[in-house]
């Protein structure tokens, strides 16, 4: 289907979803806490950044939309925000899910330079000794952190993989742009436990989905998910839905190492 088509679909489904949706901010780290997810407008490395501004429309944890204007004339690369909608556990292990997965549909503005994508925290959330596992499911003119190791294929994808060890970064770039589909998560997590990348006792603590933004070239864009969920067995109890304003925990030359790598594009 044309990329056209399915925005204006996207656009559909959300004008359907209510005329006035239930929830709106603009602050930094203001979310919603909706159906066991929370959703975030998640700002966090905005203020050094302007301008830098982002707004949230919510109407459920798999209906949303963010508006964000934003540039990279600093010429850094450096990510500034992370909308995203996430759900988080009281340090599950890995070990006791016979199935993680999850379904998604996004649609973006081709503008810029951003990528759509999940970010699962395992062993903590932005702290050290932490693993950050990302899929990128679109990826316009952005660049992963780590050096490239391989490449892997899961399902009908095939993913770069990039890993920094020194900060627990793991990256699963997809070669090809998707738009929605459905994840085996576990798949992923069991295959860096394989690689050796993480302990066998490792424990699940947040799964996320959203949009890492560097630029939108100074023009207000649209970013939009139309659909989410995450589907475990066993269903482990959820932490409670809470904003974590990433990544305060670590040092802002960690924060950011990953996407120095990045220029203007």
């Amino acid at each position: 289907m044309a990329p056209a088509i399915v925005a204006l679909l996207a656009a559909a489904v959300l004008s359907t979803a209510g005329a006035d949706p239930p929830f709106v901010t603009s602050e930094p780290n203001g979310g919603w806490s909706v159906a066991g997810y929370y959703v975030h407008n998640n700002m966090w490395n905005s203020a050094r950044y302007s301008p830098c501004t982002q707004t949230l429309c919510a109407w459920s944890f798999d209906r949303w939309q963010v508006v964000a204007t934003m540039n990279n004339k600093t010429g850094d690369g450096a990510v500034k925000t992370y909308p995203n909608v996430h759900k988080d556990y009281r340090s599950v292990p890995v070990t006791s899910f016979d199935k993680l997965t999850s379904a998604f549909a996004a649609t973006s503005p081709r503008v810029g330079i951003y990528n759509v994508a999940y970010d699962i925290w395992l062993n903590g959330i932005a702290r050290p000794g932490c693993t950050e596992i990302m899929i990128w499911t679109e990826n316009f003119h952005q660049v992963p952190g780590g050096r490239h190791i391989q490449n892997v294929t899961f399902g009908p994808h095939t993913y770069r993989v990039f890993r920094n060890p020194a900060s627990g970064y793991i990256a699963f770039v997809t070669t090809t742009n998707f738009a929605s589909g459905t994840l085996n998560l576990l798949e992923f997590i069991q295959w860096s436990i394989a690689k050796g990348w993480l302990s066998t006792n490792s424990t699940l603590h947040q799964i996320c989905f959203g949009v890492e933004m560097v630029s939108t070239d100074d023009t207000p864009a649209t970013f939009q998910v139309t659909a989410f969920s995450i589907d475990a067995t066993p269903e482990p109890q959820a932490a409670g839905s809470m904003p974590v304003n990433r990544p305060p925990a670590l040092p802002s030359s960690t924060n950011l190492q990953h996407h120095k790598s990045q220029t203007a594009r």
